[in-house]
């Protein structure tokens, strides 16, 4: 069985960027994190968006690790400790234990695939790649509403390592 384990987040802020900088931070207390076959996954920290490139953090957010029951263990020592994320800093609370439940409808803020950069080549792949796992549905790229990008694919881009990921929302 997956489970979620739900850490709570103390800071001020974060880079919105923060992805790459939270994974060397995970790794250095659980240096699985950085292991080629590791089950254990996590989403970037949550927040509010600022214009200066940074996530404010609010009481609300979290970090969440996704893992098997049998390593929730491997991931405790997470709890209490105090990260840094490039130039923040940041304190992780005990974790709750959620189970995950299934659901009509999944929102990714980032989604990338090797060699599927233009929104043509991303959604064949997405679709390939859900057929693959035996999940029905369509996926479908949200659009910028307003501005000169109206009506276009929310296109994300990720650096790691000097090296730019593009993918979508």
């Amino acid at each position: 069985m997956t489970l979620e384990l739900v850490f709570p987040v103390a800071g001020t802020a974060v880079p919105t960027d923060h992805a790459y900088l939270l994974y060397a931070a995970l790794s250095g207390v659980v240096p699985r994190f950085h292991e080629a076959d590791t089950p254990l996954r996590f989403a970037p920290v949550t927040g509010v968006g600022a214009a200066d490139g940074q996530l404010r953090l609010t009481e609300h957010s979290v970090l969440r690790v996704r893992l098997p029951d049998d390593a929730v263990r491997v991931a405790l020592p997470l709890a209490g400790k105090r990260l840094a994320v490039g130039d923040a800093g940041v304190r992780l609370g005990v974790p709750a234990v959620r189970t995950l439940e299934p659901a009509a409808s999944l929102y990714a803020r980032l989604c990338t695939f090797k060699n599927a950069e233009t929104p043509e080549q991303f959604l064949a792949t997405a679709r390939l790649k859900l057929a693959a796992l035996g999940v029905s549905g369509e996926p479908q790229l949200p659009v910028h509403l307003e501005g000169e990008r109206a009506g276009q694919p929310r296109r994300r881009v990720v650096r790691v390592k000097g090296v730019v990921i593009v993918g979508y929302a």
